[in-house]
């Protein structure tokens, strides 16, 4: 997450939707008051900020916190008046970069143990994955304590022309790298089977129906 009180923007990091590159790219051009939370340089260099906005907040302050979160440290009407945005990605091809990541992890989590165990459809078929991922659409991120929803999805497939209301805001276009590139086969389709493909419809379908999305399709 990054907020940023003088440029009035919010930006929500969805695990996996290529966040860690946005952030990169926002911080390139960072006013002195932001406050970026997260692992980058800068979000280690400013902690303190991320610390004292997290004395405020009700909800957990850390990369991946949604709006509700800030709940306390701004309020409804402050958030509502911020230009708030996060980046989506394709389910299918979201699920297989977080299943690769999960795999390099170290930390104690039940998501690290069972992708460690499994092979990708293993994995898939795993109650504890699906309740995540259903439990977990974009939309929960941007929506404030009250649960209304704020701001804009940009579609990483589809940046060059969803990123056009950002620039606007911002007077800038993020130049957005390639960070945190995991190990895995480009093409999310030759990950997949009939039923692993099935289960990410239904699991991801609110976010597949929302934003257009199709299997085997970059956008």
């Amino acid at each position: 997450m990054i907020l940023s009180p003088r440029r009035r923007y919010i930006f929500v990091h969805i695990p996996k939707t290529g966040g860690t590159s946005m952030a990169l790219a926002l911080e390139a051009r960072a006013h002195r008051d932001d406050i970026p939370i997260g692992d980058t340089p800068k979000a280690r260099r400013r902690r303190a900020r991320a610390k004292a906005l997290a004395e405020r907040a009700r909800g957990r302050i850390w990369k991946h916190s949604t709006l509700a979160d800030l709940d306390g440290a701004l309020t409804a009407d402050e958030i509502a008046g911020m230009f708030c945005f996060c980046l989506v990605r394709n389910p299918w091809d979201r699920v297989v970069s977080y299943y690769h990541w999960l795999r390099e992890q170290g930390f104690d989590h039940p998501a690290v143990t069972l992708a460690k165990a499994q092979d990708f459809a293993g994995f898939l078929r795993e109650g504890h994955t699906q309740a995540t991922l259903r439990a977990w659409p974009y939309a929960r991120y941007m929506r404030d304590a009250q649960g209304r929803e704020h701001g804009h999805f940009l579609r990483l497939e589809n940046l060059d022309t969803d990123m056009a209301p950002l620039a606007a805001h911002l007077g800038f276009r993020p130049e957005v790298p390639h960070e945190n590139r995991s190990d895995r086969q480009p093409d999310h389709a030759d990950y997949y089977d009939a039923e692993t493909r099935a289960i990410v419809a239904e699991v991801c379908a609110e976010d597949i129906a929302r934003f257009g999305y199709r299997f085997g399709a970059e956008s």
